[in-house]
């Protein structure tokens, strides 16, 4: 049985995470989540409590970190505002943290990425595509992501880096926009503004992709980036119209009030050929 760490354990994506190992590897697995509270994080877990910007230099994170075979990378503040001063601040302890890990032992390495990192690029992405940050965030994840790869170079540790794509689903533990409209319909509120809502994103739901990052993680033979996705475009409008039905909320969208960003790619969805290969399909 292999010993796996959720970095972020307590999150959106990570707390899915741990319950899904809990859940169906649990034969395979010994899970360990740190993050700041441990608030959703699923009791089957060994829980750490700890602030790894703090830790991150520490001379037995590894040993308090339950000594893990895996370290699956999730933890990151600020996510939806990508130029928080945040995400440079800390791209140092994330890397440090990391560093800490691999020079005690962790052998295997999954780290969460975004597929911002595609940028203004329309179509279907693969991995290989290279555009230019255009934000804080980006610009921190492919930073780190290129300091992993100078760092593990001379090092025997399996490295993959994983792009989720619009993540969905139990949304009240979300930061979305979906639970931003749960929260306006509990207020009352009749609508809300919205742009044109036109874009065309890759939804894929939170549990799907707690089933993408393990099965990734159970394999070493493709590394590198690795989108996790659904494969197909869906318009931001008609998803938010969906998921207004299928709650059956009182609240309307009033979109064309605002601006899309001018960074957001009009129509993306990820290329799933690494995927499928992991995945047998």
């Amino acid at each position: 049985m292999k010993k796996v760490l959720i970095t972020g354990g307590n999150g959106y994506i990570g707390s899915h995470l741990v319950k899904v190992l809990c859940d169906d590897y649990c034969d395979a697995y010994e899970v360990t989540a740190t993050d700041l509270n441990d608030n959703y994080i699923d009791n089957r877990a060994k829980h750490v409590i700890c602030d790894i910007m703090k830790d991150a230099y520490s001379g037995n994170l590894y040993d308090k970190m339950n000594n893990p075979d895996i370290c699956i990378y999730l933890a990151w503040q600020d996510g939806f505002n990508h130029n928080a001063d945040s995400h440079m601040e800390n791209l140092h302890l994330h890397f440090q943290f990391i560093k800490n890990l691999v020079d005690s032992g962790v052998k295997h390495l999954v780290v969460a990425g975004s597929f911002r990192e595609y940028g203004r690029f329309a179509g279907m992405a693969s991995e290989d595509i290279d555009e230019p940050a255009e934000n804080f965030y980006v610009l921190a994840k492919k930073t780190l992501r290129r300091a992993i790869e100078i760092y593990i170079q001379d090092k025997d540790v399996c490295f993959q880096w994983i792009r989720p794509f619009t993540v969905y689903g139990d949304d009240q533990l979300n930061n979305s926009i979906m639970s931003k409209i749960l929260m306006w319909e509990k207020e009352g509120k009749e609508s809300f503004p919205f742009t044109e809502g036109n874009e065309e994103y890759d939804y894929i739901e939170v549990d799907e992709l707690a089933h993408q990052i393990v099965a990734i993680a159970s394999q070493t033979d493709i590394q590198g980036a690795i989108n996790c996705c659904s494969g197909k475009p869906t318009k931001l409008k008609d998803k938010i119209l969906e998921f207004i039905e299928n709650n059956d909320l009182k609240i309307k969208p009033d979109f064309g009030k605002f601006k899309s960003r001018s960074y957001d790619s009009a129509v993306i969805y990820g290329n799933r050929e690494k995927l499928n290969k992991i995945l047998g399909e």
